[in-house]
């Protein structure tokens, strides 16, 4: 028997009809912060969906991921019949707010905060894997002389650049990256956060659609969502690191967020639990937009 389906009026139509008072979630699970529709600070992100999002819905589902709880039922000793704990509902403290430590072993563990734990066979496939690819990740480092990956030329992502671009060196290290790849790729981006793009089979699948002819791989959509949405992304940086403070994501980083939050439809859910923060009642009384600083303590 099919599942019912909900359905919620649209914000606004796709014929620029008026937008509802308050943001809602659309049917297809597009939050729309229909206040900033038409903000010039609205990130144009075609992998995420047709509609722009406002820059507070960007900002208020990162706040979401960051700070956002989920409820767990935990059973011990001393609870037999068990209890409700909180749980961060997202994999920002295990991942985006741990230091970068020594190679090896560490980088496996940062990983595992991410995309969960691995058995004996899948920890040495992971950490053999790392080992093939590092040359590779060193080597894109290099080409890329400093650069951030937002920063490269077309060029660098394009097969008619190849031999020796960045690009080829991303392609590669998918090619060799074992059984787990969305593990390696998390080590090196955790490792690499300004140039190595962090994407999973989910994502990695979304990017295909809107990959063009002569991309070296989807890693080229990313950069040219990058480079289209420069200022809103920096603003986003900026806004996070304010607001937050346990860490300073990337725009690579915050993409990659707000990708996997649209395509796994969590995005809803994500804007929700960052309403619901005080690093969002922080933003709404300081009115940070990416250009002024302010800080949950001052807001309090």
């Amino acid at each position: 028997m099919p599942a019912p389906t909900l359905r919620t009026p649209d914000v606004f139509s796709s014929s620029g009809g008026d937008a509802a008072v308050d943001g809602r979630v659309r049917q297809d699970d597009t939050v729309i912060d229909a206040a900033a529709h038409n903000s010039e600070q609205a990130l144009q992100l075609p992998s995420t969906g047709p509609d722009p999002m406002p820059f507070d819905t960007a900002l208020a589902a990162v706040l979401g991921y960051a700070r956002g709880r989920r409820p767990l039922r935990f059973r011990s000793p001393d609870a037999p019949h068990g209890r409700w704990v909180q749980l961060p509902a997202f994999g920002w403290a295990r991942f985006d707010a741990q230091p970068v430590g020594r190679s090896g072993d560490t980088d496996v563990l940062i990983s595992e905060g991410l995309h969960g734990r691995l058995d004996r066979a899948g920890w040495a496939d992971v950490r053999d894997a790392l080992t093939r690819v590092r040359p590779l990740a060193d080597a894109a480092a290099d080409r890329a002389g400093g650069r951030a990956f937002w920063e490269l030329p077309d060029e660098e992502l394009s097969v008619l650049g190849e031999p020796g671009t960045v690009g080829a060196a991303l392609r590669e290290i998918g090619r060799t990256s074992g059984e787990h790849p969305e593990h390696v790729f998390a080590a090196l981006h955790h490792r690499h956060p300004d140039l190595v793009p962090h994407l999973t089979r989910t994502t990695r699948r979304t990017l295909l659609a809107h990959t063009e002819e002569g991309d070296s791989g989807v890693e080229a959509v990313v950069l040219r969502e990058l480079r289209a949405n420069d200022t809103a992304l920096a603003a986003l940086e900026a806004a996070t690191a304010a607001l937050i403070g346990d860490a300073r994501p990337t725009r690579l980083r915050l993409h990659d967020i707000l990708l996997w939050l649209s395509t796994t439809l969590r995005l809803a859910h994500a804007v929700e639990l960052g309403r619901a923060s005080d690093e969002w009642h922080a933003h709404r009384a300081g009115g940070y937009d990416g250009t002024q600083r302010t800080s949950v303590r001052e807001a309090r």
